[in-house]
């Protein structure tokens, strides 16, 4: 698999180490805000591959569970591993139906198992080696099973006639590459890369959220800049990034947010 970007740039911190630290208060809030902005999406694209009953899922980079509270409580599979550096937010089920896995997602001998579902969202874009990975959560799909990963693409907002917002959009992802790696300019790519990994029936789709005063993406950008608002100050002129977090609350909002590509494949059958 070629290199992208990402892979070749300087090591530096990671996400939830350096930047977006569970710790900090307000983090559960601010990634169930992303969840509720894209689950509505997630959860019709598993249903559409037929998850259900029967099913042994892996929830990579399970943040605060919502996907695999789903997959356990509602789509009823038979068993939920939801992985995550630090599962804290997620919540086992007592009759073992959902598990958590305190894991590295780069560590070379993680090994998880085989599973009917293999799901990623917003985790791979924020790796330096996210080729590595990718290659190695196919592994983990059991023939016939389906790897499904989602993470952010932004085809708007470099034409907002909002000057601050998109100078703030712009500063987001530069300080978010230069502090942790993340990197999104590759994952327009997925349907390729997963084809390239010996996967078939492969499918894509985009969702692009209109940001509106109470939808959740915009309470979602509006908390990711104030988290990160040192460094987001730094990048750009006084005052700017306030005239920003004002246009979100604004009744002139009037833009559509960055997207989220989720791309498909299954395991073939012997």
């Amino acid at each position: 698999m070629d290199e992208s970007p990402t892979d070749q740039a300087p090591e530096g911190g990671s996400y939830g180490a350096d930047l977006f630290s569970p710790d900090e208060t307000g983090e559960d809030e601010r990634i169930d805000y992303g969840a509720l902005a894209y689950d509505a999406a997630s959860r019709a694209r598993l249903t559409a591959l037929g998850v259900g009953p029967g099913w042994r899922c892996l929830d990579v980079g399970a943040g605060t569970g919502t996907v695999s509270r789903w997959l356990a409580e509602e789509a009823g599979v038979d068993e939920v591993l939801a992985l995550d550096r630090d599962p804290r937010f997620v919540g086992a089920r007592p009759d073992g139906r959902l598990r958590t896995m305190t894991a590295d997602l780069t560590d070379p001998a993680l090994a998880p198992g085989r599973f009917d579902l293999v799901h990623c969202r917003f985790v791979l874009m924020h790796l330096r080696a996210h080729a590595d990975v990718l290659a190695r959560l196919a592994d983990w799909v059991a023939p016939g099973g389906w790897l499904v990963v989602s993470d952010a693409v932004d085809l708007t907002t470099a034409d907002s006639p909002q000057a601050a917002y998109r100078r703030t959009m712009a500063a987001m992802w530069q300080v978010l590459r230069d502090r942790i790696g993340t990197d999104i300019t590759w994952v327009t790519r997925y349907p390729q890369l997963l084809r390239d990994l010996g996967l078939r029936d492969v499918g894509a789709e985009v969702v692009v959220p209109p940001l509106t005063v109470d939808a959740p993406i915009t309470a979602f950008w509006a908390s990711t800049w104030r988290s990160i608002r040192e460094a987001l100050d730094t990048a750009l002129d006084p005052g700017e990034l306030d005239q920003a977090l004002d246009y979100l609350s604004s009744p002139a909002l009037a833009d559509l947010s960055p997207g989220m590509v989720t791309a498909w494949g299954r395991r073939p059958r012997p």
